[in-house]
């Protein structure tokens, strides 16, 4: 029997990079939603029946929780890695989705979103970067915890342009840590060295068990670009969308990943 495919090692990320990223991005959705008619706010998005004014809730929900989090007893222990947060989502759906519209119909959204960002700061200011939280799926530090807010920021901002049509910048640091995250999380689930996955300028993993490639070009690789792999690994699109585009190459007889996808749905 073939040896068990090694997993790869946790990713550092900049802890000062990561905070600042957090209030970046943040400002960038602040700035967005300034803008936004009545009429902007009732538009249909991509997340089911949400429209956009309970998008944004949930993007103030997101970011909120840190604050919300600090307030609480700090933990004993360590629970969770980084890599176990994807998978808390999906069993959470329904209390997010019933909290999510509670707060949407309950606030002024750009109201609600100045609130957030004044409060993140004041919690977040004075705490260390080791400092435990309380969140799903297990106590992790609030340096790992701000990655979590950074792919949530990226995913919901690219959301929020999809549905009102307009361009909302990503912070680069922010877009890069959404990215590794789910690169990383892609090669956790699906431990391997047969397939390369490259994501220029930020991430290459392998991935995939079958034969590893040692050294020259990788018999099967995988090239796309952030927003590209962040929709494919989110459910925003699919393999064969992007297949079809153009927006991902792909050779060799391993490297069809779209059984391995979305990683978050």
């Amino acid at each position: 029997m073939p040896p068990a495919a090694r997993k790869p090692r946790p990713r550092r990320y900049d802890p000062k990079k990561t905070r600042t990223a957090v209030a970046a991005q943040l400002a960038h959705v602040q700035e967005a939603v300034r803008a936004l008619t009545p009429g902007q706010l009732a538009l249909p998005t991509r997340l089911g029946d949400w429209t956009v004014r309970e998008l944004v809730a949930h993007l103030s929900m997101a970011v909120g929780s840190v604050a919300r989090s600090l307030e609480r007893p700090v933990p004993a222990r360590a629970e969770a890695t980084l890599l176990e947060w994807p998978s808390a989502a999906a069993p959470r759906a329904l209390d997010v989705d019933e909290r999510t519209r509670a707060l949407a119909g309950a606030h002024d959204p750009v109201e609600l979103l100045e609130r957030t960002a004044a409060e993140f700061a004041e919690a977040v200011a004075p705490e260390p970067d080791d400092r435990l939280l309380p969140v799903l799926p297990g106590a992790m530090p609030l340096a790992d915890f701000l990655v979590t807010r950074c792919l949530e920021l990226v995913v919901h901002t690219d959301d929020l342009a999809a549905a009102t049509g307009t361009k909302i910048p990503f912070d680069r640091q922010a877009l890069a840590a959404t990215t590794r995250l789910l690169a990383d999380t892609l090669a956790d689930r699906a431990p391997g060295g047969s397939v390369e996955l490259r994501i220029p300028p930020f991430a290459v993993v392998q991935c995939v068990a079958g034969p590893k490639h040692t050294r020259g070009t990788p018999p099967n690789v995988v090239e796309t670009d952030p927003l590209t792999w962040i929709r494919l690994a989110t459910g925003r699109t699919t393999w064969a969308e992007e297949r079809e585009a153009a927006t991902v190459s792909a050779s060799g007889e391993r490297s069809d990943l779209g059984g391995c996808l979305p990683l978050l749905s």
